[in-house]
């Protein structure tokens, strides 16, 4: 799979496998930290509608460490649509509709049917 291409859905992009196993990677990385969360909140509830004086002190310890998580899938978010920015950019480098010209400006250029 590494170093394979994977067609776009009638776009013509293309995408890198390693970008694409680095997707993956960080979807997992995600998927983790939300089926943590889960147990975490399930945990907090459950210590609150106790009202045990000892479970509803742990809830703070636990709050926070939900919080972290939140910032941690909100920083791989941020991270994944960075990563697919760039490798959009560098799929459409060479594509003569949108290319830059060398004043600088957009050359758009319509690709009328042959």
């Amino acid at each position: 799979m590494e170093g394979d291409t994977f067609s776009g859905h009638g776009n013509g992009t293309q995408i890198d496998g390693k970008i694409l196993q680095a997707f993956q990677k960080n979807f997992s990385q995600v998927q983790n930290i939300l089926d943590q969360n889960r147990l975490l909140i399930n945990e907090i509830n459950q210590n609150h509608e106790s009202k045990i004086p000892d479970n509803l002190s742990r809830n703070v310890g636990l709050i926070r460490e939900l919080n972290n998580n939140i910032r941690r899938v909100v920083d791989l978010y941020a991270d994944l649509s960075t990563s697919f920015t760039k490798s959009m950019d560098a799929s459409s480098e060479g594509d003569s509709s949108g290319a830059l010209r060398s004043d600088g400006k957009a050359g758009l250029k319509r690709n009328r049917p042959a």
